[in-house]
């Protein structure tokens, strides 16, 4: 049997490029990570969304 390793929500945010998207992932309270995959022009688009709030 293969060991399996406990998913935990423990560890920073990382946004990582694979072959043709971004594959972002946010550690969630109480557990677990969201993961997301976005291309260039999402991950641009999420960029200006979340830089408009941080200014705002």
């Amino acid at each position: 049997m293969a060991a399996m390793k406990p998913r935990t929500g423990d560890g920073p945010m990382e946004a990582v490029r694979e072959s043709r998207v971004i594959v972002v992932r946010v550690p969630l309270e109480g557990g677990g990570r969201l993961v997301v995959s976005v291309n260039d022009t999402e991950a641009a688009e999420l960029r200006d969304v979340l830089s408009s709030v941080l200014d705002g």
